[in-house]
């Protein structure tokens, strides 16, 4: 049986949310994970050069920042997704294992080095997210635009997927990063609505969907991504990504939370890998979804070539 505690063990800062979201108990911090959560390690050739690569150009991928299980695949087979303008960030999301502290002044060279890093690896789909900048008039809308420019310049033929922030929902900002053309537009939902205060208090649910539907109505192909396992029903999840189909998202990928430390939500569940298919075929069949990408360790950026390919 799997051990469950109450949310007592949930940092103090998070316990008042769940409580309001109805999350009422976890697996305990030792519960052992299932198998099908263990992704094996490969460290191979391709896996050094690229770290050696990032290392080189002083770059930061999402992928070592958030502590992803999919890193050694992902860099075995030469793909990383790029995170742009510092690693802290100015939100404290419950999820989430990336620095909070007061960020740095931007780094001007920095889209340069990322087009570098993309050349240099030889990518033909590169992947470029950001931590939140609040502190910022524009959210750091001009350096996603900045980077698009500077890899088109060095390797037009390589397509771009970013993975944005909300910059607050403005449009101005959010128009910045539509005119630089990315292929994809991907901003996450992260979870239900239901869930929305607890699991990220600075954004809104009604905010990111406002972001995916002007990125929609702007011809972009959009994308978002959902997690389970912090309390959702099943019910939650179809209906969001229901809402998601609803403002015209072509990807949306659905994985299982997995808690970075212990200061972090706890989760609620294991979500089976048969009802990640279900989801999957609800997505695809019933709602009309061109592509959902739904499996246990499933991440925003996982198989992200060949999901954009599906659109």
């Amino acid at each position: 049986p799997i051990a469950a505690v109450d949310t007592a063990e949930a940092p103090v800062r998070l316990r008042g949310r769940l409580a309001e979201a109805g999350v009422g108990r976890g697996l305990a911090v030792d519960t052992r994970k299932p198998d099908w959560l263990r992704a094996p390690a490969r460290l191979g050739p391709e896996y050094r050069e690229l770290r050696g690569l990032l290392r080189s150009l002083d770059l930061v991928t999402v992928c070592e920042e958030a502590g992803c299980p999919n890193i050694y695949e992902c860099w075995s087979d030469g793909t990383a997704t790029f995170m742009i303008n510092g690693e802290r960030c100015t939100r404290a999301c419950g999820f989430c294992l990336v620095d909070t502290r007061h960020p740095a002044p931007l780094d001007e060279g920095e889209p340069q080095r990322v087009a570098e890093a993309v050349e240099g690896l030889g990518l033909e789909y590169a992947v470029i997210t950001a931590v939140a900048r609040d502190d910022l008039p524009d959210g750091g809308a001009t350096a996603f635009a900045a980077t698009i420019a500077a890899i088109r310049r060095r390797t037009p033929e390589v397509s771009v997927e970013v993975l944005i922030p909300d910059c607050q929902g403005d449009p101005d900002a959010l128009r910045v990063i539509f005119d630089a053309g990315p292929e994809v537009l991907n901003h996450n939902l992260e979870t239900v609505a239901r869930l929305q205060r607890a699991v990220r208090p600075s954004a809104g649910y009604a905010r990111s969907l406002a972001v995916l539907a002007r990125a929609s109505e702007a011809g972009l192909r959009t994308k978002s991504s959902i997690m389970v396992g912090l309390g959702e029903t099943p019910d939650e999840v179809v209906q969001t990504m229901a809402d998601l189909r609803g403002v015209g998202v072509d990807i949306v990928t659905v994985g299982q939370y997995l808690r970075p430390t212990m200061n972090h939500l706890p989760v609620a569940r294991w979500w089976a890998p048969e009802e990640f298919a279900e989801l999957r075929h609800i997505g695809e069949a019933d709602l009309g979804i061109p592509h959902v990408e739904a499996s246990p360790l499933t991440r925003s950026s996982y198989h992200a070539k060949s999901a954009a390919a599906h659109v």
